[in-house]
């Protein structure tokens, strides 16, 4: 066991520390061991070279902690508290402070709730308008105050925002057909070049007057906690300045898109239109989506990257090229605004794969998805997956809890529409003036309005409904029973014109040919 290694043993026991705490919590990422007591997390960099990160050497590592203590203090000072040193003493016992030969360095941090990260707010649908306000008013705060210099606004020039867009296409080549398709790929570097070209002028101003500045560099969800002394951003980049030195609208962009790939785009506006508002920065708002887009890029190919790590086990693997492909499909989608958009509805009975054909319906087409089911335990704040019994017209799904649903729905895809964006909306629109309200917004918002109906058999359905229930996870609460009660309820599509009237029966073939179906009867291209 090699010094290294003989520390890394050490600050697993309690005795390794002064507040002499019961336990210890060891966690690794691909960069760091962290050691959480109660109140403290103490975290070692691990000696490893990625060539745009580089731990290891002593000093190396000595210094970056360093520069994470002083780089992170900008934005939270009262969370990272100060750098340690691990000695050994002369009996040989390791441990952070004491006597003896330094032999490791460690960031000493306050431990923040972890029920509190945005990320886990998000899931259990915790997250108001106004902890976004607070996020976006730091983030903005921030933004105003952080370094900038003729070296930094470098790093905005045309040329060097082009730089790490191209290499991200050059290190995504062996990826495709895997994680994304050639046609995304292909449409993606197509519209980011375009975009660069189009835009080279603005970017060059940006750079020469003063909006490149000494940014986060990694600011999404997860980094964030909501505690009870207000918002907390952690992690910032400390270990390359071309990742963390860039035009503030990059930075907020990042977790704009974050908050999207949550499936809260209402959110995203909210903190973009505050942030927007602390800065009068309006001017970034044209560079959002190629942000967006280069940020969702980036985090598929972070995942993808995953897929050739021999050391990660095939469910990790497998689990990695689905957020991949998410992320990719994200991207894609903001270079989607068709002339006149669309609004689709993908209604029908419970079973019979309205979900499915809408969430690959929409990544396929480069469509925004909202689901009823997610719409509903949001308004109720409750945990997407937290699994809710009710009768029929009782609890989540009262009539008057299905009214404020599909109300809420409509006012999200408002959203998207008015954007410029086509929707999906996935929800049974198993009364006739659901279904109107809906074509009455396409109408007054000059889209185009389709209603998909998934069609299935019983026995299908029912076989559908009881492997969810046992499987558990899901953001739905169909079953059997609620089949049964839709049978006797839901109004046949009668009032939708045939020609915009898409059935899909899903007992029929594959997921690829009811999608493959689909997208040809709107005239979507599929990718």
């Amino acid at each position: 066991m090699n010094r290294y290694q003989q520390v890394i043993s050490a600050l697993e026991h309690p005795e390794a520390y002064p507040e002499r705490p019961l336990e210890i919590q060891h966690i690794q990422t691909h960069i760091s061991h962290l050691f959480l007591t109660p109140d403290r997390v103490y975290k070692v960099k691990k000696p490893v070279d990625f060539g745009f990160l580089n731990f290891t050497t002593f000093e190396q590592r000595r210094h970056f902690c360093q520069q994470e203590l002083v780089l992170n203090r900008r934005v939270s000072p009262d969370v990272y508290l100060d750098v340690v040193e691990v000695r050994r003493a002369p009996d040989g016992t390791i441990a952070v402070g004491g006597d003896g030969e330094v032999v490791e360095h460690a960031v000493m941090m306050r431990r923040l709730p972890t029920e509190r990260s945005l990320d886990r707010l998000l899931a259990n649908n915790q997250v108001t308008e106004e902890m976004v306000r607070s996020l976006a008013r730091v983030t903005g705060g921030f933004h105003q105050q952080a370094a900038t210099s003729p070296e930094i606004q470098r790093y905005g020039t045309p040329e060097a925002v082009a730089g790490p867009v191209g290499e991200n296409f050059q290190q995504t080549q062996s990826y495709v057909g895997r994680t994304f398709s050639p046609l995304k790929y292909q449409r993606l570097q197509e519209y980011s070049t375009a975009f660069l070209k189009s835009h080279r002028d603005l970017l060059a101003r940006r750079a020469t007057g003063g909006r490149v500045r000494d940014c986060h560099g990694d600011l999404h969800c997860a980094q964030v906690f909501v505690t009870d002394e207000g918002v907390r951003i952690i992690d910032c980049i400390e270990f390359t300045e071309r990742f963390r030195y860039s035009d503030v609208a990059s930075d907020m962009a990042f977790m704009a898109m974050d908050l999207d790939q949550f499936g809260r785009h209402d959110l995203s506006r909210v903190f973009v239109d505050t942030w927007a508002e602390v800065t009068g920065d309006r001017e970034a708002l044209q560079l959002l989506d190629f942000y967006k887009v280069y940020r969702a890029y980036v985090r598929g190919k972070v995942e993808s990257f995953r897929l050739d790590d021999p050391h990660i086990p095939q469910a990790e693997k497998d689990a990695a090229t689905l957020r991949a492909r998410s992320y990719f499909a994200l991207a894609y989608f903001y270079t989607q605004k068709p002339a006149p958009p669309r609004l689709i509805i993908c209604g029908g009975m419970v079973g019979t794969g309205k979900s499915t054909i809408a969430r690959y319906v929409a990544g396929d087409g480069g469509l925004a998805v909202l689901s009823s089911d997610a719409v509903r335990k949001r308004l109720a704040a409750v945990p997407l997956t937290e699994r809710h019994f009710d009768a029929p017209g009782t609890g989540l799904y009262s009539p008057e809890a299905t009214q404020r649903t599909y109300g809420e729905l409509l006012r999200l895809a408002r959203q998207y529409l008015e954007e410029g964006h086509s929707v999906v909306l996935d929800a049974t629109f198993g009364r006739r003036e659901q279904r109107q309200q809906a074509a009455a917004l396409a109408q007054e918002l000059g889209a185009v309005f389709w209603a998909v109906e998934p069609v299935a058999s019983e026995g299908d359905i029912r076989e559908r409904l009881e492997r969810r229930v046992q499987r558990g996870g899901s953001v739905s609460d169909g079953r059997w029973e609620i089949y049964v009660h839709e049978k006797t309820t839901f109004e046949p599509l009668e009032e939708v014109p045939q020609e915009r009237h898409v059935v899909v029966d899903t007992s029929a073939g594959t997921v690829s040919d009811s999608v493959r179906y689909a997208l040809q009867r709107l005239g979507i291209e599929q990718t």
